[in-house]
């Protein structure tokens, strides 16, 4: 079996292997599973009524219906695709059953989800060279600019890299989800000749987020009135004062390692890439310019007792975020 790294998967399917007959795409991540299913079905089947979907119990129930349908010949007179979507029940038999009798013009797409290496499917696909395993997991940053600049392109937009890094963040959860963000900014853009960051504030970030990021890099950049307006502007969106504290803490923390690395030697320039926060590297460097691992680990410590307070007193948890806030601006200040 041949197996595709998720990075690989595009330029893989950029063009149909015809010696590949069975494709398993599977991973963690079900929007782009679909999309990369759809995806191999068309370098097959030209024509939608070549496409056949066949559930997994259903063929469970009757393997020999899967051998049938894929020695079919296609009304068009050309390449067919099966889709299997598995179900609860095995559909391993009519796969063995395939692999005696391999299909000549048809390629049999399993929609597999998140498989363990010791799944029947798995072991049996190792045994094949027709077969290939298409991974599928979360886009990482890089996969996220490629993705953004080929629909802005294919839409005719283009896309400042400040833009780019302020909109990586607010994609990836699914390919799905990524998708849907993505058509929706692009429909709003289109004829305008440029996506800018006002755009991808109205249509694809939520506000609060927006304004709770705003908050932290204002402390951590040592901003008293950055702090001040953005963290107004993230209560009256309904935010809380023990969640921006959080947000504050998980990011010390990040910095923190970046600041151990760079008193290591490491280039801080490097540093926001190594730890996944590509997208945030324009803010990130100055700050692990500007602090070091010992006063880093203070503004952990205090974020941490802010984050205590604000729980142990509702009430008071926007003030006490505030002005916590304030005191890792005021560290961020000294030199």
């Amino acid at each position: 079996m041949v197996a595709i790294k998720s990075y690989e998967a595009d330029k893989f399917l950029s063009a149909r292997a015809n010696h590949i007959w069975l494709y398993v795409v599977m991973g963690k991540d079900p929007g782009l599973i679909s999309e990369r299913v759809r995806k191999v079905a068309k370098l097959w089947a030209a024509e939608p009524a070549d496409i056949i979907h066949f559930d997994g119990d259903s063929i469970a129930e009757d393997p020999l219906a899967l051998l049938d349908e894929a020695n079919s010949i296609s009304l068009f007179g050309g390449s067919r695709a099966i889709i299997l979507s598995p179900g609860r029940r095995n559909y391993m038999p009519a796969i063995e059953q395939l692999v005696a009798a391999p299909p000549r013009d048809c390629a049999i797409i399993i929609e597999a989800g998140d498989l363990k290496k010791d799944h029947a499917l798995r072991k049996l696909s190792e045994r094949l060279k027709e077969a290939v395993c298409i991974e599928c997991y979360p886009d990482s940053a890089r996969d996220l600019e490629t993705l953004i600049s080929t629909q802005a392109k294919e839409a005719g937009l283009s896309i400042d890299r400040d833009v780019m890094a302020a909109l990586i963040p607010l994609l990836g959860g699914d390919r799905l989800t990524t998708r849907s963000e993505l058509e929706k900014l692009l429909l709003y853009t289109k004829g305008q000749g440029r996506i800018t960051r006002e755009d991808v504030n109205l249509m694809v970030a939520d506000e609060s987020d927006l304004a709770m990021d705003d908050a932290v890099n204002g402390a951590f950049d040592g901003n008293f009135s950055v702090v001040e307006d953005t963290a107004a502007r993230y209560f009256s969106s309904g935010g809380d004062g023990s969640v921006l504290l959080g947000a504050a803490l998980r990011h010390a923390l990040v910095l923190h390692r970046m600041c151990l690395d760079a008193a290591n030697g490491a280039n801080p320039d490097d540093l926001p890439r190594k730890y996944g926060r590509w997208g945030g590297a324009k803010t990130l460097v100055p700050q692990i310019k500007r602090w070091n691992s010992a006063r880093m680990l203070r503004a952990v410590t205090l974020l941490a007792e802010g984050v205590r307070n604000c729980r142990r007193d509702q009430r008071l948890s926007d003030v006490i975020a505030v002005r916590t806030l304030w005191s890792v601006a005021l560290a961020a200040g000294r030199r």
